[in-house]
């Protein structure tokens, strides 16, 4: 049996691939040739990001995969688990000024794979320009892999003991869908906002940057359908395990907070609305809900352990990629590269949209913040419709790009 803080890669199919990345625009073209041998080096420091899936039993696991981790001049994805991919779960790509990293999100999350794209910029920037970089708060090669990143990442707790939180929101059965036709023709939109300007409107209208961003992505929403009867509802993501204290552990252990704006709560005033998601996400952000959430975990594992693997990478898998919200907003608190931040034009954290219509990755570095607005449709009409309530209320956005959305899949695990 697999331990409930090890990947549940049997989440993953070819229908719902839930992989993740993490995309940075240089100032200069990408040198392929340094990249890959950069990223060959770091396999030592990073040794569980280099991993192939196997079977044993009715789990899935990861071991080490010797074979190198592809690093294509292209933009165009390829498969997980397969012969194209060297059977990694991760890939490298490449296109002129932009580089990005994507790999099976359940092995991680945003806030775990940062510490890898700092250390290959790191060591591809050293080489690069030939210049000695302060080394302070990088991973890099030769370094003593602390237990804290690679153990129990919440080693010490009580989770058999955890009660049941005073408060816990109860999903929305029924919600608004911006896709009612279901048809999956998936889009990105790269964004730019000024972080000063930004984080001046969330202290003006007591939002986070993530709190506040939901309310305005729900205000477009509303006026494009003033006449909804269902809720518009939002994920914001919540990372259990720096909740509990652990910042340095690179598994995937984040989960979200629910918010809903029903029809009756009108989103006129941003500052109230961005006070009610604050208390929303206070009253589900907490120590007592981390615990409880990885007790469920940690049951949900043991429940699933003596089921066949085929039925847990077919009915399960496919549930767990069910639609939940209207849109899902996730902030990965980036903030600075040190000594790198110069040589960074953008930077973006990537997801597909598979349980919201929409998902709004959001990082910031250089006094920017950077969206990645996915969708699951082809339509612009509602990313516009946010733009626009920004420009309403003075903050300026910058549209970097628009593209299909071509994030890597996965071959099923069930060939296994």
């Amino acid at each position: 049996m697999i331990q409930y803080y090890e990947p549940m890669l049997y989440m993953s199919t070819k229908e719902h691939p839930n992989t993740m990345g993490v995309e940075v625009v240089l100032k200069e073209d990408v040198d392929g040739v340094i990249l890959m041998d950069v990223v060959e080096r770091l396999r030592a420091r990073f040794p569980y990001f280099y991993v192939k899936a196997v079977r044993s039993g009715n789990d899935l696991s990861v071991e080490p995969n010797p074979l190198p981790l592809t690093v294509r001049n292209t933009w165009s994805p390829i498969v997980f688990n397969c012969e194209e991919s060297n059977f990694h779960l991760a890939a490298w790509k490449y296109q002129g000024k932009r580089m990005a990293f994507e790999i099976a999100h359940s092995i991680t999350d945003g806030i775990g794979v940062l510490p890898y794209i700092k250390s290959v910029l790191f060591s591809y920037l050293s080489c690069k320009t030939g210049l000695s970089f302060d080394k302070t708060g990088f991973r890099l090669e030769g370094d003593k892999i602390p237990e804290s990143e690679i153990g129990n990442p919440v080693e010490g707790f009580d989770i058999d003991g955890a009660e049941m939180p005073l408060y816990l929101k109860k999903p929305s059965e029924t919600f608004f869908r911006m896709n009612e036709s279901g048809i999956n023709e998936p889009t990105v939109t790269r964004l730019r906002l000024e972080e000063a300007e930004l984080m001046q409107y969330c202290k003006d209208y007591d939002g986070s940057p993530n709190a506040f961003l939901c309310v305005m992505m729900a205000k477009a929403i509303r006026r494009l359908n003033p006449d909804i009867e269902k809720p518009i509802t939002a994920s914001i993501a919540i990372d259990h395990k720096a909740m509990l204290g652990n910042h340095d552990n690179y598994r995937q252990f984040a989960n979200v907070i629910e918010v809903e704006f029903p029809k009756n709560k009108p989103l006129d005033n941003v500052l109230k609305s961005c006070t009610v998601v604050r208390g929303q996400m206070m009253l589900q952000a907490s120590k007592e809900n981390s615990l409880w959430s990885i007790k469920q975990r940690k049951l949900t594992y043991a429940k699933l352990d003596p089921l066949p693997l085929e039925m847990k990478t077919g009915v399960i898998a496919q549930a767990a990629g069910r639609p939940r919200w209207t849109f899902c907003v996730s902030y990965a608190n980036s903030r600075s590269f040190g000594p790198l931040d110069p040589y960074i034009e953008e930077l973006y954290i990537l997801a597909e949209p598979g349980v919201g219509d929409i998902v709004m990755e959001i990082a910031c570095i250089n006094h920017h913040f950077f969206l990645m607005v996915g969708q699951n449709f082809s339509s612009n009409k509602y990313v516009d419709a946010f733009i626009e309530e920004l420009s309403s209320i003075g903050v300026h956005v910058d549209v970097m790009s628009r593209e299909i959305f071509q994030l890597c899949g996965i071959e099923s695990f069930d060939k296994n």
